[in-house]
């Protein structure tokens, strides 16, 4: 079991305006190659931050990057190393590590070196919204060292339309108390915040009658 708490939007506030200063100085860095929009997903977006009192992982903020290469002169490889690069040349000047290559996201994290804390982290997903109203982004191949567009799987899809409907018809304040109980059981390391997050969505909406 876990200690998961929410986090108030004043103590949050402090770290969202520092990474807004590092997204905006990355828009100067690669704005001769592209532009790109960013959008706070998640937990940041609806008031849902958390941490874990009794661990050392701190909270974390999640953001989209959606590049602005509608003739498709980068390959997925090249964006995601452009925004790297950038990235790496600014977070040190703000206390962060250097960013770390997952398989879906770029992270940069504060540490607490003395307390081995980390303190809080973002999680940047390099994005594609489509036409159809699908979403892609970038994957990296950890094996293969390579690097792919590829679709979001089936659980986020739709996500904003069931947030609403469970906000609508007043399940909201169970929907955040069941997804705290959800995080709290979580004994899954690789099973991220977004996922656990859109678990509990469905599963209320289920539970709810939302596709009856």
């Amino acid at each position: 079991m876990h200690n998961f708490r929410y986090v108030s939007k004043r103590e949050a506030a402090p770290a969202k305006a520092v990474l807004l200063d590092i997204i905006h100085t990355v828009q100067e860095i690669v704005r001769d190659k592209f532009t790109f929009q960013y959008t706070f997903v998640g937990s940041a977006s609806r008031n849902m931050i958390t941490c874990d009192e009794g661990s050392n992982i701190g909270y974390d903020f999640d953001v989209n990057i959606e590049v602005n290469d509608d003739e498709e002169e980068y390959s997925a490889k090249e964006i995601r190393n452009i925004l790297r690069n950038a990235f790496d040349r600014v977070v040190t000047y703000y206390g962060y590590g250097y960013c770390e290559d997952s398989t879906r996201v770029l992270t940069i994290k504060v540490k607490d070196q003395q307390h081995s804390r980390i303190l809080h982290s973002c999680d940047f997903c390099i994005v594609n919204n489509c036409e159809d109203g699908r979403q892609q982004y970038i994957r990296f191949n950890k094996v293969q060292q390579s690097y792919s567009w590829e679709y979001q799987g089936k659980a986020f899809d739709g996500l904003g339309e069931r947030i609403d409907w469970l906000r609508e018809n007043d399940y909201w304040q169970e929907t955040r108390d069941y997804y705290i109980d959800k995080k709290n059981e979580n004994d899954n390391p690789d099973k991220h915040s977004r996922s656990i997050f859109a678990e509990t969505v469905n599963e209320m909406c289920q539970k709810k009658g939302y596709y009856d």
